[in-house]
């Protein structure tokens, strides 16, 4: 068995023991986090839905971020990653929400945000919302998108206790 799936495993049973169901809002990750835990059976008791919002508009229709946050700061911003994780909680019927978005590579880096930052947002009903940024070695694609999914189901299992 994978870290990654031990993870996830481990997230949804804090899910079940906290009595609360999940939402992912996922930019750089494509769906990544979300299909980490609907690959383990009996997921959907816990999994209420998953946003892949690639796209500006789709972070706006979607999750109701705002134009003027996308702006002004970026979709690669702890703004836009805040605003992410409140629109996926508000917008499910789930007690928690991760969000995440991020320079995945090989392209779009820049000195001010270069190839492996990734901003995550977690929400839980009726908590602060909590954001942090990760720098992940520049080791391709792939490797960014993998750590950004561990980050953020640590981030989760960290926040449920």
């Amino acid at each position: 068995m994978s870290d990654l799936e031990q993870l996830a495993i481990a997230f949804l049973k804090a899910c079940r023991d906290h009595d609360i169901m999940a939402a992912t809002a996922e930019s750089c990750t494509g769906g990544m986090i979300a299909a980490a835990l609907t690959d383990i059976a009996g997921s959907s008791s816990v999994v209420d839905r998953g946003f892949v919002t690639y796209s500006n508009e789709a972070k706006m229709e979607m999750l109701g971020v705002s134009g003027a946050t996308l702006d002004a700061y970026g979709a690669v911003s702890r703004e836009t990653a805040y605003e992410m994780a409140a629109g996926a909680l508000s917008r499910s019927r789930a007690g928690i929400a991760m969000a995440v978005t991020g320079v995945a590579g090989p392209d779009g880096g820049s000195p001010e945000k270069p190839v492996g930052l990734v901003w995550f947002g977690l929400a839980i009903k009726d908590w602060p919302i909590i954001t942090e940024s990760h720098v992940f070695e520049n080791n391709g694609r792939d490797f960014i998108r993998r750590e950004t999914v561990r980050t953020a189901l640590e981030m989760g299992l960290r926040e449920l206790g």
